[in-house]
């Protein structure tokens, strides 16, 4: 009998054992995204509910501006006044946040100036929690539950209300944050449990246009509707209107509202509803929003121990993806960069295109994992260029906000065309990259004549830094003529490309800024933040030449180039230095937190020394990225640090974004399988991988042994098998070879 039992026992501990390794192995990926992660510190992300970029972005505001709350939420604080459907993820400006929506019941008391005297409430971490598609908070004040989920165009709200004979949803077309400010808002009643309406505003985007249709669960019996705090009757116009809807509430009473949006008119948003939001099952919405996001995590599976290192990894693919974001409606219209509404023809139109920052790593990433959808996006790049007769800097919700600096459109369209990406026209989109270079806007014309952009008395003058990044733009267009045997274009933009030799100071070996006659400016310490380099100083600037990286070497000369690199990394600043706001992620003059820095850590390989990039890399993932809200090291960018990670964590990066090769670095996981949309599967495996065997031993590719430190982007589109064989210490008996930064490998 005791056998018997003990039979009994060892059978039921195996299928507790079976059971938990099953929910081990089919633990939904969802289930690994933080999305508090870069809601403290410098990153400037928010935690709210959206899908792969889409159109709302449903979250909760704090209420009261500043750096910390660009994007509306800042983990430290204590109140929240109330839930808007449109934010920015990582950015270093604010705007958006636009129709505000808070729950609120009799125990509403207190006002405060802080925020604008609007309704708000306490509350806590311990009663909130957030999931890809998903939020949820207590709003402790008013004991109202809040859960906000999303479609692509529509916000959902649940609010689970306590018996109250005045409960009240507040929606307000008047609230701005940061530096959005609305110019023209309006709502109509349609009936007691519609609304329609619009809200105009400037600020970064200049003219800036969200028209809504909102359906309540609920019927409410009566509302009081304001325009500039003035009570009027079934439609308010004016810069600041709202509506207050009443509601008498039993305990645990559930009123869902649903918001659909469009940039282009009414019905479009009412389409919206129509077509992604037609009943009011939240849970259903919820579920689909997880499988949505789901289904793109599966695109990469990555296989450690280490779960913590699989928390970061699928948030930062989560965070690779929540821009650009969906501009066009159902009715294919949408808000143009020419202040009309447009339509679209034969594809999705996006915006929000952060190109300063995520041509270097997010279009790359997407090339791989999104190719569908980058058709899209260079669509919708070609479609701001018929508008505006440019292509975008940095466009957002049918606007040019000329924030920062090059044609950064331009290498993101050349990678796609050499990536083989389909559904463009390629002769507009060379025409587009083209007619941008040759403009005589954004100093440009300074450009063509110096061949290098002088200081001036701006405040961001920025002159090395555009004539650095003009230069790398200029062998995009160059490679794209060759490509399409115009010779004459390709020789007079390679010419161009050469442009950062004006600058190069052979006495200091740096680049260093020119006056208009061509002079040195003198006083020159590399290490100071000036007017001269973009959000960087000369250290951090040193090395933007990714399309000609041998040169630069031989320039600088190669035992000179590695110590200077060695430099980079520990010439750490002093506590007398003054440091600004986006020299975060410090690692002596590397600084992590902005993006000029991010492909630096790589050129050790075109040194022959891939032994020192694959350490710096390590060091990088492992200390400035953390599952924690002061998780990122700086702003996100809108996919652009979160790309960094992704790549990284693989094995390798786009130093130059658009050669069609990535350059090797260090492994984190143990193996990884992307799921190629084409049906294939690219694997990557790392063998005796760990914190201490993170030097590469030896690379195979399907079983051939790689001679070269990198990998070229259709070998990965091919599928197959990546093995690095990972060890304690370099392999000094192996050389590496780098592909030639100035070669497109095709």
């Amino acid at each position: 009998m005791k056998f018997e039992v003990y039979i009994f026992s060892v059978c039921a501990m195996l299928l507790v054992t079976c059971k938990h390794s099953d929910d081990v192995i089919h633990k939904k990926l969802t289930q690994y995204v933080n999305p508090f992660i870069g809601t403290d510190g410098p990153g400037n992300t928010y935690p709210g509910a959206t899908v792969p970029f889409g159109m709302v972005q449903l979250s909760p505001d704090i209420g009261i501006p500043g750096w910390d709350r660009i994007a509306g939420y800042f983990y430290q604080d204590s109140i929240i006044s109330g839930f808007s459907h449109t934010h920015l993820s990582g950015t270093g400006a604010g705007d958006l946040c636009d129709i505000l929506v808070m729950p609120t019941n009799s125990r509403f008391k207190n006002r405060i100036e802080a925020n604008n005297y609007k309704p708000y409430s306490s509350y806590n971490h311990e009663q909130e929690s957030a999931a890809p598609g998903y939020y949820h908070v207590d709003l402790l004040d008013y004991g109202i539950k809040a859960e906000l989920t999303v479609t692509q165009r529509t916000g959902i709200h649940k609010y689970i209300f306590p018996k109250d004979t005045l409960s009240q949803i507040h929606i307000d077309l008047g609230y701005a944050l940061n530096w959005d400010a609305p110019t023209d808002t309006y709502i109509k009643v349609l009936n007691d449990s519609t609304l329609q309406g619009y809200r105009k505003s400037t600020g970064w985007a200049k003219d800036q246009r969200v028209y809504f249709e909102i359906q309540v669960s609920k019927p409410f019996p009566s509302y009081q509707l304001f325009s500039n705090d003035s009570l009027v009757e079934r439609e308010a116009l004016g810069k600041n209107t709202k509506i207050i809807l009443n509601y008498n509430t039993e305990e645990n009473d559930n009123i869902i509202l649903k918001t659909g949006l469009s940039t282009a008119s009414l019905d479009g948003a009412h389409k919206s509803l129509e077509n992604e939001a037609p009943h009011f099952n939240f849970e259903d919405y919820k579920n689909q929003a997880e499988a949505v996001w789901e289904q793109q995590f599966e695109k990469i599976e990555v296989f450690t121990t280490d779960e913590t290192k699989k928390h970061i990894f699928y948030t930062m693919l989560y965070q690779s993806m929540l821009a650009p974001t969906l501009l066009s409606d159902y009715n294919n219209e949408y808000k143009g960069a020419n202040d009309s509404v447009m339509t679209t023809s034969g594809f999705n139109r996006y915006d929000t295109f952060s190109l300063w920052d995520t041509y270097r790593a997010a279009h790359p990433l997407y090339t791989i994992i999104h190719p569908d959808r980058v058709s899209d996006m260079i669509n919708s790049l070609l479609a701001h260029y018929k508008e505006t007769g440019l292509l975008p800097v940095w466009s957002m919700q049918g606007n040019e906000t000329n924030m920062m600096i090059g044609n950064h459109a331009i290498p993101v369209i050349v990678d796609a065309y050499f990536k083989k990406v389909e559904g463009f026209d390629v002769e507009l989109a060379y025409e587009a990259c083209r007619t941008s270079s040759i403009a005589n806007t954004r100093q440009l014309d300074l450009y063509k004549n110096l061949g290098f952009i002088p200081i001036d008395e701006h405040h961001e003058n920025w002159s090395v830094s555009k004539t650095l990044e003009y230069a790398y733009n200029d062998w995009c267009v160059a490679q794209f003529a060759k490509a399409l045997y115009k010779t004459d274009d390709y020789e007079y933009f390679l010419n161009r490309s050469e442009n950062w030799r004006n600058l190069y100071d052979t006495k200091s070996t740096f680049f260093r800024p020119k006056t208009k006659n061509g002079r040195f400016i003198e006083n020159f310490i590399p290490k100071e933040y000036t007017p001269y380099y973009c959000e960087s100083n000369a250290w951090q600037y040193m090395w933007s030449v990714p399309q000609n990286i041998e040169d630069l070497i031989k320039e600088v000369g190669r035992e000179q180039f590695e110590k200077k690199l060695d430099s980079m990394f520990s010439f750490h600043p002093l506590s007398t230095d003054k440091l600004p706001i986006f020299s975060t992620g410090m690692i002596g003059q590397y600084a992590h937190g902005n993006e000029p820095s991010h492909h630096v850590g790589y050129l050790y390989n075109y040194i022959g020394r891939p032994d020192k990039t694959q350490e710096i890399i390590r060091e990088i993932l492992e200390t400035q990225y953390k599952n924690t809200p002061n998780g990122h090291c700086g702003n996100e960018d809108c996919g652009q640090m979160s790309s960094w990670y992704v790549f990284s964590s693989l094995g390798f990066y786009p130093v130059n974004p658009a050669q069609g090769i990535y350059a090797f670095g260090s492994p984190m996981f143990d193996k990884v399988i992307i799921h190629l949309e084409s049906g294939k599967k690219f694997m990557i495996e790392a063998e005796n991988n760990s914190s201490e065997n993170k030097y590469i031993q030896y690379v195979t590719l399907n079983d051939q042994k790689l001679s070269g430190s990198y990998i070229k982007h259709k070998e990965i589109m091919n599928g197959g098998t990546l093995r690095f064989v990972m060890g304690p210490k370099p392999n000094k008996n192996q050389t590496y070879t780098m592909a030639l930064s100035s070669q497109v490998y095709q």
